[in-house]
Order: C-alpha cells, then structure tokens, then sequence
C-alpha cells in the first residue's frame, strides 16, 4: 500500500483506469465476436455491425485502451473474412 498522498492518488485513478478500460475491452471483444459470425453472411445488419465493430475499434485507440496498429491489424482482418464471402 502507498503511503505517500500522491502514491495514493494515483493508485485510485489506476483502479478506475483499469475498471473503464475492462469494460470498453470486454464490449469490444464481444462485438468483434458477433461481427466475425455475422460476416458469414452477405446482410444490411451484417454490414451495419461491420460498420458499429470498426467505429468501436477507432474509438478504443482514441481512448488509448488499444494501439493503432492492434486496432488496424483487427480492422484488416475483418475487412478479409468480409470480402471473401462475397
């Protein structure tokens, strides 16, 4: 445990740091999930969740909870499997 305020302090903001960040990541992974069984599939709601998964994904490197070439790397992989269904 720190001692010093600021140690303190800054231990907190880690906490809640992480605990947002969780959850950003845990919305992301799951919606990277319905997006890859959905690419399957040639749909407007299959397009759209391609759409809502890539926003998602410029949002998370936005709020720095993933890197820019995790978050490309991700983007391009989808954009793959979604043009070879076609």
């Amino acid at each position: 445990m720190p001692r010093k305020p600021n140690a303190m302090k800054a231990l907190r903001q880690t906490k809640k740091r992480t605990a947002q960040n969780k959850i950003v990541r845990e919305t992301l992974k799951r919606t990277l999930k319905n997006a890859r069984k959905a690419a399957s599939t040639k749909s407007a709601e299959a397009e759209s969740l391609l759409k809502a998964t890539v926003q998602m994904l410029d949002k998370s490197v936005k709020k720095k909870v993933l890197k820019k070439n995790a978050a490309a790397r991700t983007k391009s992989r989808l954009m793959k499997l979604w043009q070879k269904t076609s």
